[in-house]
């Protein structure tokens, strides 16, 4: 599927951290779902003490629009940070 941004400059990656609430075993994994399948997502982890954070990478992922989907679902979902990711990609010569 390609990202709906394609058309434009090349965005920047991004971490999306999100804190939902992690009942059990199968609210976790239907967070992680739930966030693999959004549009421009890269790579999806869980992280925390609880394993209570969902770690998002991707391009062009709408922060808001997969936290408000979230808690429709799971009840509790909270944006806690949004960076970007910047790479170096030069090569040093030695």
């Amino acid at each position: 599927m390609r990202n709906k941004y394609s058309s434009y400059e090349d965005l920047a990656e991004q971490k999306i951290v999100i804190k939902v609430r992690s009942h059990c075993k199968k609210c976790r994994s239907k967070a992680l779902a739930m966030a693999a399948t959004e549009s421009g997502v890269i790579s999806v982890a869980l992280e925390g003490e609880k394993k209570d954070q969902v770690v998002v990478i991707g391009d062009g992922v709408d922060a808001a629009g997969l936290t408000s989907s979230m808690r429709k679902k799971l009840g509790y979902a909270s944006l806690e940070l949004v960076e970007e990711i910047v790479r170096d990609d030069s090569v040093k010569e030695a």
